[in-house]
């Protein structure tokens, strides 16, 4: 699917490691370079031509990003560096002051890095009680399970949409529903989801959301916080400086700017804004549905061709999103990795920055093939006929 747009695919490369990062299509990079090359300006600085063109993308951005999750305002649209600053953010800049020692956070042990140590580390400081929702067999998330550990000190629930391992989705829609009905602020991870699956933070009762572009075809080093308006406007800042404040004194007098400004010190990655814009664009003339479908369809075949393959297990076969984890038997996963390279297959071994998800599927490190609209079953046959060859596989990277 629009292989042609992606420069990248022009090597000799199999590229499926989706979840770390997605490759960029050529709209994408040349929009980033028409910024850096005709119309080079800093964003809300200027009273010149070119600064009020970037000023109108930039914002515009904002816009696009509103209607593409779903979002009530415009002011509910932060620009960040990514998903893990946008959860931090509402950690320490509006958790920190909402919670109370012994309140209770819900998660699970199958979340990224970034949706875990911001909350044990609001334990050690605050006191509050980090609890981990039970899994289903296949590892799933389930209401019934939630409200299994819910307490009437429950006040938030912090989860992925999809994770980045098992990648299963999770039912937010369901979810929101039961926040809403026991006032529980509801958090979610879009890391994984977002460039996949259409997300409606407003049907779905989101209080606050965090996603990544890079992982949507967008640049690196730009994402989005989004919260509930009246949630973002309690929302202290964790960063001071230029642009977000309307005036400060020697005296000590100062204020600042109204959302979203405010929550935006300093220079934005501009470039990177523009870059997500157009790949918002990309996604849309797509249809978010269109990709899904199309990641389905080469997880069922994957799945089916590497159950015929000696040694291989697979740990998440039923979860229906376009990621795969698997290994060798009796191979560590990394090994596994370098082999593939050989043939020019690109995968990701390791643990995934989901260090405690072992609890779950009883392994520390695993493969992961997570596929996108542009990997096709014939990038899929080349994998199933490297691992075919795994009797090699000491020879070659040794």
């Amino acid at each position: 699917m629009n292989r042609e747009d992606f420069q990248m695919l022009d090597g000799n490369i199999v590229y499926f490691d989706n979840g770390a990062t997605t490759l960029k299509p050529k709209c994408v990079v040349d929009e980033v370079i028409d910024y850096y090359t005709k119309y080079t300006a800093n964003a809300h600085r200027g009273d010149y031509d070119i600064s009020q063109i970037v000023d109108s993308k930039y914002e515009g951005v904002r816009d696009k990003v509103k209607d593409f999750i779903h979002a009530k305002r415009r002011e509910e649209i932060v620009f960040t560096k990514g998903t893990t600053e946008s959860l931090n953010t509402v950690a320490f800049g509006f958790m920190n002051t909402y919670l109370e020692k012994e309140d209770e956070v819900l998660i699970t042990k199958s979340e990224h890095a970034s949706n875990v140590l911001p909350w044990l580390e609001l334990a050690k400081r605050k006191g509050i009680v980090v609890k981990f929702i039970p899994l289903n067999e296949h590892h799933e998330v389930t209401v019934e399970n939630i409200r299994k550990v819910m307490t009437e000190k429950t006040k938030v629930i912090s989860l992925a949409h999809v994770t980045n391992v098992i990648g299963d989705i999770r039912p937010i829609e369901d979810i929101g529903k039961l926040c809403l009905e026991k006032n529980i602020i509801f958090v979610v991870d879009a890391a994984q989801s977002i460039g996949h699956i259409p997300i409606d933070v407003e049907k779905c009762n989101i209080s606050f959301l965090g996603f990544s572009a890079h992982k949507m075809l967008g640049p690196t080093g730009i994402g989005v916080l989004y919260g509930k308006y009246d949630l973002l406007n309690r929302l202290t800042p964790t960063e001071y400086g230029g642009g977000m404040n309307s005036y400060f004194e020697s005296s000590g007098e100062l204020e600042y700017k109204p959302l979203p400004e405010r929550l935006e010190a300093g220079t934005q990655n501009i470039a990177g804004v523009l870059g997500m814009g157009k790949a918002i664009d990309y996604l849309l003339k797509i249809g978010l549905d269109n990709i899904h479908k199309h990641e389905l369809e080469l997880k069922k075949y994957a799945v089916e061709k590497l159950k015929q393959i000696p040694n291989i297990r697979i740990y998440n076969a039923e979860s229906n999103s376009g990621i795969i984890v698997f290994n060798i038997h009796k191979v560590f996963s990394q090994d596994t990795a370098v082999f593939l390279n050989h043939y020019g297959i690109c995968v990701r071994a390791g643990n995934h920055c989901a260090k405690i998800v072992k609890d779950e599927i009883n392994v520390s490190n695993t493969c992961r093939a997570s596929f996108y609209l542009y990997n096709t079953k014939e990038e899929i046959d080349k994998l199933v006929e490297a691992l075919n060859n795994q009797d090699k596989i000491f020879d070659i990277i040794l």
